[in-house]
């Protein structure tokens, strides 16, 4: 299923100023939520729970969002679903949640993460296991690039449950890229921005080899 994606390493809040109202029918992002410019940044203890030093990631654009980001971002698109939302309360107008359980319950990182949905008010659930070296799907095991980034699992069930066939996907944050690989996988167009040069450098690396791999698969 052939999809058309398209990633820039520009500011997206200079991409959304020239964007037209409703231009998206679902943006699916996931902003900074914790401030750490400058620094070697990692969501949760340097030692994991089994003495294993975690890695920690660098970056010299990590800019939490303010009001106007989330505005323009409610002004592109039609509907939107926003990790960290309990960061943003003051921003984001919408009612429903998601709420994604990490089944880490013995974890020094959180053990859920929360997203707005403007889609309907429910809170909806996903369980899938994320706990550094221990992930759901161990055969297909997730190399880790960035220190916020999520699994491809979760993106599809997002895709699969909120958007519909020929719907024009929009991320701000691309990060790791996760949002990438399912958009090509289901047959979503996608246009996504990372500002940081090295992570859209080893996202695309990513991306690219995703692509090959499953030509691959298919040949």
């Amino acid at each position: 299923m052939s999809a058309n994606i398209n990633i820039y390493n520009e500011p997206c809040e200079t991409a959304m100023a020239k964007m037209q109202d409703n231009q998206f029918d679902l943006a699916i992002v996931d902003p900074p939520y914790f401030s750490d410019v400058g620094k070697k940044i990692f969501p949760g203890n340097a030692i994991s729970t089994t003495g294993i030093k975690r890695h920690r990631f660098e970056s010299k654009f990590w800019k939490v969002p303010d009001r106007k980001y989330f505005d323009e971002l409610i002004r592109v698109s039609k509907n939107q679903i926003i990790w960290g939302c309990n960061y943003y309360a003051n921003y984001i107008p919408h009612v429903g949640r998601i709420i994604w359980d990490k089944k880490n319950d013995h974890s020094t990182f959180s053990k859920c993460e929360i997203a707005s949905k403007s889609i309907n008010i429910g809170v909806d659930l996903f369980r899938y296991t994320w706990n550094g070296m221990i992930q759901e799907d161990m055969k297909n095991k997730e190399k880790r690039i960035h220190p916020t980034q999520k699994p491809v699992a979760l993106y599809k069930w997002l895709l699969q449950n909120y958007a519909k066939k020929g719907d024009k996907i929009l991320d701000t944050h691309f990060g790791s890229g996760s949002i990438g690989l399912a958009c090509w996988d289901l047959g979503f167009d996608l246009e996504a921005y990372e500002i940081d040069e090295n992570y859209f450098n080893d996202a695309i690396k990513r991306f690219n080899n995703h692509k090959k791999q499953l030509k691959l698969e298919f040949a």
